[in-house]
């Protein structure tokens, strides 16, 4: 079937897809909102609120919230990221509605007790200790930062310890009536469920939630290529090497994939086969994208010992000039294609990422993206769209290189 859209009064937009032959419901509710919307001294606010939602409301405590869908055999969590927060449960197909009102309620009507506050702000800053102290996921963080500033994208999404350390209950409240409106609120579910129940219940849910605000007026961030080593007595290097990539609305973001997928997206990836199966120099290495609205990154990454890390740039290097120089080989296109479709059309077996999907279409596309239109546009990508993009986001000096070693030691 289909996805079903509708949009309440106040602007809040329903997407589902009713699945009939699963006995679950994954739901999201879903906030146009992220660290990007942050403005200066505001940073990791939003990361912030998220943990408030689940302390409690004037109907329910945090233990009443977490034992609504998860003593009644469900899953309840959240995530904030850039440019988007989510609040989702995956739960039995009758409980949908249940698993409605209490997303509804933690959304809405989160009390946001100053002396729960202060308990969580200090939750945060542990969290902030404990990715500073884990260089292998404190470098994406610093890589961002190297490369785009002070612009809200390089900004660390958990924000610092002075940022979370100055929140108070008025900034918590005046930002959340900035920014979780009915306009910018989406509500999706995929599985079990007949779409017009599901409608009446978040209008039930959240039909007393006002309009809000418009998103403000944004700019693109400038990359800032070079280099930064940061010394720290670690075992090993972790380092990422990226430039720009395209916003999440420019179509050569399929060309982008590809990129991703025949440089460093799995274990038959050339980054993984040249630098760890045939000369053993890393554990792990990699590539990512990052695609926003307004701009994209493109990421290498990994971690190799100190008396490996010359050698190691130099052999990424040599791999990032040969897929800027020549064009990809007719067979490792397809194969890199049929391993993003198969992974994609894999996924689509899960309940939550058939939500997650139909809800970033909504909020990124503002339509459904039919799986067969996305599966011809990546068909489509051909080896010189690849090399051009490669050619002009991943020239030598565009590139800035971030890590965190033994340096100097």
């Amino acid at each position: 079937m289909s996805v079903q859209k509708f949009v309440l009064p106040n602007h809040v937009r329903v997407v589902c897809e009713k699945l009939t032959h699963v006995q679950s419901v994954a739901i999201g509710v879903w906030c146009q909102n992220g660290s990007r919307m942050e403005a200066d001294g505001e940073g990791g606010i939003s990361h912030l609120i998220e943990h408030m939602l689940f302390k409690g409301t004037p109907t329910r405590s945090a233990e009443e919230i977490a034992q609504s869908i998860e003593g009644r055999g469900g899953h309840l969590n959240a995530f904030t990221d850039r440019e988007m927060t989510c609040y989702y449960a995956r739960v039995l197909a009758d409980d949908l509605e249940n698993a409605v009102d209490v997303l509804g309620d933690m959304y809405q009507n989160s009390s946001i007790e100053p002396a729960e506050l202060e308990l969580e702000k200090s939750v945060v800053q542990e969290e902030i200790r404990k990715y500073e102290d884990s260089p292998e996921d404190h470098i994406h963080d610093l890589h961002a930062r190297e490369r785009w500033g002070d612009h809200p994208l390089g900004r660390p999404v958990i924000g610092s310890h002075e940022s979370v350390g100055s929140f108070t209950h008025d900034k918590l409240r005046d930002y959340m009536g900035r920014r979780y409106g009915g306009g910018a609120t989406v509500v999706a579910a995929a599985g079990n469920l007949e779409p017009e129940k599901l409608r009446d219940a978040v209008e039930r849910s959240l039909g007393s939630l006002s309009e809000g605000n418009p998103l403000p007026e944004f700019h693109a961030p400038t990359s800032r290529p070079g280099e930064n080593l940061i010394p720290k007595e670690v075992e090993q290097v972790h380092f990422c090497i990226g430039g720009d990539s395209v916003p999440i609305d420019d179509k050569r973001r399929f060309a982008v994939s590809v990129l991703d997928a025949v440089l460093g997206g799995s274990m038959s990836s050339r980054l993984f086969q040249e630098v760890r199966e045939k000369r053993g120099l890393v554990y792990a290495i990699g590539t990512y994208t990052a695609l926003y609205k307004l701009a994209g990154s493109f990421t290498i990454y990994g971690g190799a010992s100190p008396t490996k890390f010359a050698e190691l740039r130099k052999v990424v290097a040599d791999e990032v000039a040969k897929i800027r120089k020549e064009l990809i080989p007719a067979d490792e296109m397809e194969r890199a294609k049929r391993m993003m479709a198969g992974n994609m059309v894999l996924s689509l077996e899960s309940m939550s990422a058939r939500m997650h999907r139909i809800a970033r279409n909504e909020m990124v596309h503002g339509r459904e993206i039919p799986i067969e239109e996305t599966l011809a546009e990546i068909e489509a990508v051909t080896p010189e769209a690849v090399r051009q993009l490669a050619a002009e986001f991943l020239q030598e000096d565009k590139l800035t290189t971030t890590a965190i070693g033994p340096f100097g030691r």
